[in-house]
């Protein structure tokens, strides 16, 4: 008999066939949470959401039947993993899916901020034609909030494609990484030349980057994030890029998404795509078979893959 598992994120038909094959019985409710949980919720014995989406203790004790809850990629910021462990509950996530997709777009970020592609393009289409004088990329120094996979990958694009010095900051050195650490965000911010957010979420890395060290940035430097809408204190960066305190932004995430802070759309020297960086062909199905093996895993009573380390 299928399992059945409540689903409060958008899948591709693909991702729902492979595991609707694979004995899980979807209940797809995405943009009605409340009412599946409330109308439904005894049923369910798996959830599948993400970091960004996560899952709470109420909603949790509103499925008595529920063992497991998976996040699709690596983030789980928001699922109560207290709750869960305190309830008994398997609960995994899907570390390294989706590295070289978000490094890739990280790298096309920057690019984009750096060189002006978004403006050009619109004023071509607009019938201009103008002659933008914007930095160079080669060369510059390249600082990356968190050098964990993702940030090694950024790491390794910026040096080896572009001939970036690269420097990082996380809570302490890496062992065996070359590239140079620097002590506190602000510092890093001081020293580089673009600045990318590959940190987790969560409150740990709340309001990380602040209106310090978007001064320290300077009006030459330019943010791009990655990660997490809430590692940036999105008031001060609408203020900096309003009062040219940075040169630019490009913005993957936001706080709040999907809907946008008031403020970032008006501005010219930011660029924005909606939380897709994850999203090549190859990592949305990297994905979902994890999801698919951690399922499985559990329901025939063997160790899950990745479980959300304690």
């Amino acid at each position: 008999m299928p399992i059945p598992v409540l689903v409060l994120i958008e899948l591709l038909p693909e991702q729902q066939r492979r595991l609707r094959e694979s004995g899980f019985d979807l209940h797809l409710a995405a943009a009605e949470r409340e009412r599946a949980v409330a109308e439904k919720g005894p049923i369910f014995r798996a959830v599948l959401t993400n970091g960004s989406t996560g899952l709470t203790a109420a909603e949790m004790e509103r499925m008595p039947a529920l063992e497991m809850v998976c996040a699709q990629g690596a983030g789980f910021e928001r699922i109560d993993v207290a709750a869960a462990r305190a309830r008994g509950l398997t609960v995994t996530h899907g570390p390294g899916t989706n590295d070289s997709s978000v490094a890739d777009h990280a790298m096309a970020l920057l690019l984009a901020a750096a060189r002006g592609i978004v403006r050009a393009d619109a004023a071509v289409r607009r019938g201009e034609w103008p002659r933008l004088t914007r930095p160079a990329v080669f060369g510059k120094r390249l600082g990356i909030l968190g050098l964990g996979r993702i940030g090694a990958q950024i790491a390794q694009r910026g040096a080896a494609g572009f001939g970036m010095a690269v420097g990082y900051h996380a809570r302490q050195p890496r062992e065996g990484v070359e590239h140079a650490f620097f002590a506190s965000p602000t510092a890093l911010a001081t020293w580089c030349d673009f600045l990318v957010i590959a940190t987790p979420g969560g409150p740990g890395t709340r309001g990380l980057v602040d209106a310090a060290v978007l001064q320290a940035l300077g009006p030459q430097g330019f943010l791009i994030n990655i990660a997490r809408g809430t590692v940036v204190d999105t008031a001060a960066l609408i203020l900096a890029l309003r009062e040219g305190r940075i040169a630019g932004a490009a913005l993957d995430v936001v706080e709040g998404e999907p809907k946008l802070p008031e403020g970032l759309a008006e501005l010219e020297n930011v660029t924005l795509t909606p939380h897709v960086a994850g999203r090549s062909p190859e990592a949305v199905m990297a994905t979902i078979g994890l999801v698919i093996e951690n399922l499985t895993a559990h329901f025939a009573g063997r160790p899950v893959l990745t479980p959300v380390p304690a």
